[in-house]
């Protein structure tokens, strides 16, 4: 029987293994994703699921998997583009995802690794992480690092008299995920599902698939000749047309006052930024539109909102959260609102409006607490 957490298990290589080791009905899988797993939940009554978004910073979660044997970290992003078209925010967010929260999570671990007791762990770094990938520069640099620390991680826990070691898996495409616009195909990553845990399970520290057949010839390039390698390297992505100019953010939008901020307007920011990796609110001027005054000024309460960590950017909100959209001020995927305004006419329009702009509206439901009308009132008085 084995424990195991596996850290983007929700599609691609990371669900495939998952479901390698569902096969064993003893075992339990815990996933940590942002979505939900792409299977029926109902099928497999010893897997759990934890909604957790990497880019919040916070891995307080992970004190709840003490007990693990198994740990596997498969999430991570990237994009085939010119460095000149990555946004600022991209570049931010891969060394979160990819690298920091990789980073952390070894280090949340590694005094287990250090024991005698078997401590199973596989990464998921890259061979865009071995040799230079340009226009694939960025995720390369993020996966270099992950490459670089496992091997070194590797030696200290040789000198430390252990068995356990990290296995760094370092593809290349993956066939069968959802990496650079892919669907998920458990066909297609069962058998690597299975090379990788053969692999972690022999306490191996490196596995490239397709080695023989593909990666050691572009090894020995790189090897012979880095700057030719990159010339032929970059050549190929253009001529193959991989690359994309679209940045790859899931933008979510919001809309409120923030007077007298409080816990649950901090709960708000944080539950909408588990959706999206780029959020964005907006503050309305005044409170007129709710026939009430503001205590604190408009420039200070975007102060206050901008100086949250689940927030990327401040503006003044329109009259209406869609003009942001039409207007071209946001082009938001996500529309974060309260759920009391679920079928009203307002938001019957949004639907309406937004289901062919690919644009989802999340319903968040009101929980009990502290309000700004309980704070509002406490002042009058």
């Amino acid at each position: 029987m084995s424990n195991s957490l596996i850290i983007g298990g929700s599609n691609g290589i990371g669900l495939a293994i998952a479901l390698e080791f569902l096969k064993d009905r003893d075992n339990r899988v815990n996933i940590i994703d942002k979505t939900e797993p792409d299977i029926d939940m109902n099928k497999y009554p010893n897997l759990n699921y934890y909604k957790v978004n990497l880019l919040n910073d916070d891995f307080n979660f992970l004190e709840q998997f003490n007990d693990i044997d198994i740990l596997v970290i498969t999430a991570g992003f990237g994009r085939v583009a010119k460095f000149d078209t990555i946004q600022q925010a991209e570049i931010s967010n891969s060394f979160q995802v990819n690298t920091i929260s990789v980073i952390k999570t070894l280090n949340f671990f590694f005094k287990r690794m250090l024991q005698k007791k078997e401590f199973k762990c596989a990464v998921m770094g890259s061979i865009a992480g071995l040799v230079s990938s340009p226009l694939f520069a960025l995720y390369g640099a993020t996966k270099s690092a992950i490459c670089s620390i496992i091997e070194s991680l590797n030696i200290e826990l040789e000198k430390s008299g252990t068995n356990n070691r990290i296995l760094n898996v370092s593809p290349g495409a993956i066939k069968g995920t959802k990496f650079e616009g892919g669907e998920n195909n458990i066909a297609k990553t069962e058998k690597l599902a299975q090379q990788i845990i053969h692999e972690m399970n022999a306490h191996h520290t490196l596995f490239i698939p397709q080695y023989d057949e593909i990666f050691k010839n572009v090894i020995d390039r790189y090897r012979k000749d880095a700057h030719q390698f990159g010339i032929e390297s970059y050549q190929y992505k253009i001529d193959g047309g991989r690359y994309s100019n679209k940045p790859q953010l899931k933008i979510g939008y919001l809309s409120g006052t923030f007077d007298l901020f409080h816990i649950g307007h901090l709960n708000l920011l944080k539950k909408a930024k588990q959706y999206c990796d780029y959020l964005v609110v907006g503050v309305h001027k005044d409170a007129s539109h709710k026939g009430k005054q503001a205590f604190i000024s408009f420039k200070e309460r975007c102060e206050i909102v901008k100086s949250v960590k689940y927030v990327n950017q401040v503006i003044e909100s329109e009259k209406e959260d869609c003009d942001v959209y039409l207007n071209g001020i946001v082009k938001y995927d996500y529309l974060f609102v309260g759920s009391d305004y679920k079928g009203t006419e307002r938001f019957n329009r949004y639907e309406e409006l937004f289901k062919d702009k690919g644009v989802e509206i999340i319903y968040f439901p009101y929980t009990q607490g502290t309000s700004s009308t309980q704070l509002r009132k406490v002042i009058e008085r």
